[in-house]
């Protein structure tokens, strides 16, 4: 099953969903293997570095520095990664609320991290974008 192209669409049926967890950016020398135990929900090789995004329970537990917490928001609709325009549609919508938006995209979904405090007001914000289109 392929995932959605069409813009007007993806936006349409995105039905953002906000994930209860608090998520923080880390970075740590080594490879992912040396990490694997913690089970990141992503990483990404940097040559500055491993970043790892882990709960914030983790990285505190594990002693490891960050500075801020964010919320996830995952666009439950199946979109291509082929698809042209809703990260932009996304970042654009959250900038207009002065919301940084830190977008991943995987396979079937698109995930959007925000401010942890900022997290309700994003997702009003993205529920706006899917009833009403750009």
């Amino acid at each position: 099953m392929s995932g959605i192209i069409e813009l007007e669409r993806l936006l349409s049926e995105m039905n953002p969903e906000l994930i209860e967890d608090e998520f923080v950016f880390c970075t740590v020398s080594g490879s992912l293997a040396q990490y694997i135990e913690w089970n990141p929900l992503a990483s990404f090789n940097e040559k500055e570095g491993l970043t790892l995004i882990l709960t914030k329970d983790i990285a505190s537990r594990e002693g490891l520095q960050f500075k801020n917490t964010y919320k996830q928001i995952t666009l439950t609709v199946h979109s291509s990664l082929e698809a042209v325009g809703l990260t932009a549609a996304v970042s654009n919508k959250l900038a207009s609320k002065g919301i940084s938006a830190n977008v991943i995209a995987a396979y079937f979904h698109d995930h959007i991290f925000v401010q942890s405090e900022k997290a309700r007001e994003a997702l009003i914000a993205l529920k706006e974008v899917g009833k009403n289109g750009l």
